[in-house]
């Protein structure tokens, strides 16, 4: 039996069972809940390894409980959502979810994309970003982070960054004062062979931890573009 708990929190109860079916058939532990505060409450005591949330919820909608999640937990959070707006997706992924799926959904397809989340946490685990004696925070200009307790905030306010997302900050506040080209970022945090298409990815996490840092696009204080080299934190 695998130890991998999931986390279900949908409102209707035909969806988290039918999710509960297939992924216990896969072995994975599965913690089910109707209302949000409850899953909150459940989080204080238990781990959990994923949590797939529902947007449309009456008590609290699930943008809302996943930036509640993020500001304490790093596991991957897939949204489930009945919009196909863009905007929801994005709202989502900004605010700190790894995936979404837009019902109605194949059962297999969500089963497909725990497995997959579960695996790139497990290779971010393992390619973490090290740390050394002289360099085990970072706090600069209102921007704190501290690898050793997962904690990043912005003029006191918590950052709910996604992983990926707390490496490549960490990564480049650690190496203050120095230009990262992409390749080096990518192939640090990812762990992977960089390729040229590779960095469309790393421009995608930068432009969302601006954006949650609520950076100006043209006049950014914190990560700085140096155009044809990489990136940089004064």
């Amino acid at each position: 039996m695998s130890n991998e708990a999931i986390l279900i929190v949908d409102d209707e109860k035909e969806i988290t069972d039918l999710l509960e079916i297939y992924l216990k058939n896969e072995n994975y532990l599965v913690r089910k809940f109707y209302n949000p505060l409850d899953a909150l409450a459940y989080l204080e005591n238990e781990p959990v390894s994923l949590a797939i949330l529902d947007v449309m919820m009456p008590e609290m909608d699930g943008f809302t409980l996943c930036q509640k999640i993020r500001q304490k937990y790093l596991f991957p959070i897939i949204m489930l959502t009945a919009k196909i707006e863009d905007i929801d997706k994005i709202q989502g992924l900004t605010l700190g979810a790894d995936d979404y799926i837009v019902k109605p959904f194949n059962p297999l397809e969500v089963v497909a994309r725990v497995k997959t989340q579960l695996r790139r946490y497990k290779q971010y685990n393992a390619n973490a970003v090290d740390t050394d004696a002289e360099s085990t925070e970072y706090d600069e200009k209102g921007l704190y982070i501290c690898p050793a307790s997962h904690k990043c905030t912005l003029n006191g306010e918590v950052l709910p960054l996604t992983p990926f997302e707390f490496n490549i900050l960490w990564y480049l506040c650690k190496n203050h004062g120095r230009v990262v080209s992409a390749e080096e970022l990518f192939e640090t945090v990812w762990g992977e062979k960089f390729f040229e298409s590779n960095n469309n990815t790393v421009m995608a996490h930068i432009a969302r931890i601006r954006e949650k840092m609520k950076e100006p696009p043209r006049k950014p204080k914190y990560i700085k573009t140096v155009w044809g080299v990489g990136y940089t934190i004064e």
